[in-house]
């Protein structure tokens, strides 16, 4: 059976570097895996690829007419290590909801056999938090099972991910879709993995990987590459073959309990993150904080 995965979490936070990464240690474990990329960015295949962007679907049948009219092997690209690519896309900026491309690319692949049984692993990269119905679609038309947070010790992608396992919850009641873990792509922040355990334990969940901040991931980004096939004997390497083996051994499936927004903030302040806010300074600049404490 197909292990259908969804990558979450805010915007910037690494989702497609750490999907394409952790795809190449499920390669290099002998898995078949698809990824999916649903960023009109058409940037969650490119480390696989060796490429600038792929060609998405919805490109592709804006030149050709309709959907209709493109096969499986115009829009699905092989890679490093055998993994099978394909790219959404979306419409031009400004123009129409950027999720329907990821409706329309799912439901292509669908109706052209790309699921074959074969794969082990199929990842849908997607954009952000989840905001519409578009980008929800994997969780919301019960296409991913489990759902992977990447996350930091920074307040909004803690905040990022608290939302969507909000978003978890909403379809989880009818359908299969469970949070399977919390993926910590390190900014080097104060007590990052205590802080970031703590987070998964009140969802719920666990944090399977800490991935530590290394400059050989940016080294192999420019360079068209993931770390695995960059530098396979490196430590970077070895951390995403880790978390590519925790994956497929993953067992922890679950409903999240996602926080109130007091409850994350008295989290943030017991790990020193956020203080405890004096709301007569609320809006203060440093200057006129200064003179307040002269006068």
């Amino acid at each position: 059976m197909i292990r259908q995965c969804a990558i979450y979490g805010k915007g910037g936070i690494g989702k497609s570097t750490t999907t394409q990464n952790l795809v190449a240690g499920l390669a290099a474990l002998n898995k078949q895996v698809m990824i999916v990329g649903c960023d009109p960015k058409a940037d969650s295949t490119r480390l696989i690829l060796h490429s600038k962007a792929q060609q998405t679907i919805m490109q592709m049948a804006a030149d050709a007419g309709t959907v209709e009219d493109l096969e499986l092997d115009d829009v699905l690209k092989v890679g490093y290590g055998g993994v099978r690519c394909v790219e959404s896309g979306g419409p031009e900026p400004g123009v129409g909801c950027a999720g329907r491309g990821v409706i329309t690319a799912i439901n292509f692949l669908e109706e052209e056999g790309a699921y074959e049984d074969s794969l082990d692993f199929v990842f849908y990269d997607v954009l952000g938090d989840v905001v519409c119905g578009g980008f929800a679609m994997p969780i919301r038309e019960n296409k991913a099972q489990e759902i992977y947070i990447v996350v930091s010790g920074e307040m909004m992608a803690m905040y990022a991910a608290n939302n969507i396992a909000k978003g978890i919850c909403k379809y989880a009641t009818s359908g299969g879709v469970r949070l399977a873990g919390l993926i910590c792509n390190s900014r080097k922040t104060d007590r990052e993995a205590e802080l970031i355990e703590a987070l998964a334990d009140r969802l719920g969940t666990h944090m399977i990987h800490f991935v530590p901040r290394d400059n050989v991931v940016q080294r192999a980004e420019i360079r068209r590459m993931t770390v695995i096939e960059y530098d396979p004997a490196c430590k970077q390497a070895d951390e995403y073959r880790a978390l590519a083996d925790k994956i497929i051994n993953n067992k922890k499936l679950v409903i999240p309990k996602p926080l109130t927004m007091d409850e994350l903030e008295e989290l943030l302040m017991e790990f020193g993150i956020a203080d405890d806010v004096d709301e007569s300074l609320v809006g203060k600049t440093a200057a006129a904080e200064a003179n307040l404490c002269a006068a």
